[in-house]
């Protein structure tokens, strides 16, 4: 099975835990990061990179402009107050902070429109990679909504692993990561997705994220007006 996306389309547990205010060496608590336990993602997989290609995702990724949604018309913004109010909903039981839930879609559909990638597809990714868990921490090291590999942090960020749990930068990390995946694979979904979960030509893992896509963040865009 193929699918594809045109370049513009849419630890180990510790025994106990000595004090509630103790802290691990990533700066987070050491109780949190074992509620959330390991993620079932797998693991982007290293591979040197031209260095023009590494300047290029480094640009993307250092971009500090605010993650603000521009509208072309009353129509589009409409759209998209539509699209962030079904979303919440769906999220809700997984995201029950009505603020942080909201943040989290727009910078989403911020970063997916950034990207070229279609907003639904990443929501699919993130539930299979994390279940949105913010903290999450994959058997193999990824980090985060989206299972970004620590790598990458020094490959084209700033080495600072650590920004993988915040959420605007785990989400652009993310996107920009599956855009270059895109990329290589010209489009192949299916072979960009094994990239990205270091699965390359087993369908699980593509299969899963199509699914969790299609059946439970699967959305038709606003009718356009004919008036």
């Amino acid at each position: 099975m193929r699918w594809r996306l045109s370049a513009h389309s849419s630890g180990a547990e510790r025994n106990a835990v000595a004090g509630p205010r103790r802290r691990c060496a990533l700066g987070l608590p050491l109780a949190l990061l074992v509620r959330v336990g390991p993620a079932r993602a797998g693991a982007q997989q290293y591979e040197p990179l031209a260095d023009a290609v590494r300047n290029a995702l480094a640009a993307q990724i250092a971009d500090s402009r605010p993650p603000v949604r521009s509208f072309n018309s009353t129509e589009e913004r409409l759209a998209f107050v539509d699209w962030l109010e079904e979303m919440s909903k769906r999220l809700a039981r997984r995201q029950p902070e009505d603020r942080s839930r909201h943040e989290f879609l727009r910078t989403l559909d911020y970063e997916t429109a950034r990207a070229g990638i279609d907003r639904q597809l990443v929501l699919g990714l993130v539930q299979v990679e994390s279940n949105f868990r913010k903290y999450a921490i994959s058997i193999a090291g990824a980090r985060g909504y989206m299972q970004v590999m620590p790598f990458w942090t020094r490959l084209i960020g700033d080495g600072d692993a650590r920004k993988l749990f915040d959420m605007r930068s785990n989400l652009r990390y993310g996107c920009v990561i599956l855009r270059h995946y895109l990329d290589i694979e010209r489009g192949d979904l299916y072979r960009a997705l094994g990239r990205y979960n270091g699965s390359l030509g087993r369908p699980e893992y593509p299969n899963a994220v199509h699914a969790a896509w299609k059946e439970r963040w699967s959305y038709p865009p606003r009718a356009k007006s004919t008036v």
